[in-house]
């Protein structure tokens, strides 16, 4: 697969020239309200004064960094606020080059396209391992696949596309593996509301000085435009704490700062928002995930009941989860997918459904209808 361009847009763009009304499933943009205290955080900023629409402090508003260490568990010194998930996870990954001998990250197969396409953007060599039957990626198979040449180990959880959650077993595992082969182990948590299992544990809780956990509120707070994620460093004054130093210098180079209005809309709402608000949104995610997949079964296809995120993969008999498939179902039934080689090697018979959307029974009953 060419991870060298994005590809998600490449089917955005088909849907939006289609001649017909088509349901968005690729994006991951969710489709109910933030929290009230975010509007709250923003309307009152609107009437701060002139230094407070000046420049925030470069790794972010004290107080927001103060609230996410508070939740981690974590000393305040080790977070850098960024824009999003995406920039975290790209100050890990070239932390990681930069500061192990190797050249090689490892990803799971399927894979988020964008880590591989953030691997080959910063000239790394890629090595996929597959996640087993049941859509989990096995410890076992990432030591088979680490050498002295792995620099950074990536892992997802609750995973997109796979829907796996990884409990602390497996990610203190990953974490013995990353220490095993003096490697850095780059767990991305951004759905971690998100879990359906109650299996999810992060990465910090292996308590390991080869360990960057990143995460956003893009999706947590349904606010994908606001771009406030945080990478959580080692320690600075602990073996590796060289990466916490190049990743300060690398953010400020990249970015000076993050937005500040957004920062402190964020911070307003960690502080108010009841825990009855996140609930909500995952049983809206559990109410759509049972009724699709009993559409998709209705339809005859094979599909994943994920643990945790927003994602379903479907396999439709004798139609392959070719980006071809997916213009024909764009086209013939009005459905947008993802499909699954885009992803991988491992799962490209079969196609990725984003949830997110309040047209999941519309959907579905269009997947039906065609494949009937």
């Amino acid at each position: 697969m060419d991870y060298t361009e994005p590809q998600f847009f490449r089917v955005m763009q088909y849907a939006a020239r289609a001649d017909r009304d088509v349901v968005d499933m690729v994006s991951g943009n969710p489709d109910w309200d933030p929290p009230e205290g975010l509007r709250d955080g923003l309307r009152d900023y609107a009437e701060a004064s002139a230094d407070d629409y000046q420049y925030p402090p470069s790794v972010g508003l004290t107080p927001l960094r103060d609230e996410i260490a508070a939740r981690r568990g974590v000393d305040r010194d080790r977070v850098i606020v960024t824009n999003g998930a995406g920039e975290a996870n790209h100050l890990a990954m070239t932390g990681g080059l930069h500061r192990f001998d190797g050249n090689e990250i490892l990803l799971t197969d399927p894979v988020y396209p964008y880590y591989a396409g953030r691997a080959n953007f910063i000239g790394a060599d890629i090595s996929f391992v597959p996640v087993d039957e049941s859509n989990r990626l096995k410890p076992a198979d990432v030591r088979a696949a680490a050498s002295e040449e792995t620099a950074v180990i990536v892992v997802n959880s609750p995973n997109n596309p796979t829907g796996a959650v990884y409990d602390a077993g497996a990610m203190a595992e990953f974490a013995a593996i990353a220490e095993e082969y003096d490697a850095l182990l780059l767990s991305d948590e951004v759905y971690d509301h998100f879990d359906y299992a109650g299996r999810f544990s992060s990465a910090l809780h292996a308590d390991s000085d080869h360990v960057v956990a990143t995460n956003s509120f893009s999706k947590t707070m349904a606010i994908t435009g606001f771009r406030v994620g945080c990478a959580i460093f080692p320690p600075e004054d602990g073996p590796n704490g060289a990466l916490l130093e190049r990743a300060r210098t690398q953010h400020m180079l990249t970015n000076v700062t993050g937005s500040r209005p957004a920062q402190y809309a964020v911070l307003r709402a960690l502080k108010t928002t009841s825990p009855d608000y996140y609930a909500a949104c995952r049983r809206r995610l559990e109410e759509r995930v049972d009724d699709f997949c009993a559409a998709l079964a209705a339809a005859g296809a094979e599909y994943n009941r994920p643990d945790g995120g927003f994602y379903v993969m479907a396999r439709f008999p004798d139609f392959p989860g070719s980006f071809e498939n997916v213009y024909e179902l764009i086209d013939e039934a009005g459905v947008a997918g993802m499909p699954g080689e885009a992803f991988g090697e491992s799962r490209r018979d079969w196609i990725r459904f984003a949830l997110v959307t309040s047209r999941v029974d519309e959907a579905a009953h269009r997947l039906a209808n065609y494949f009937e």
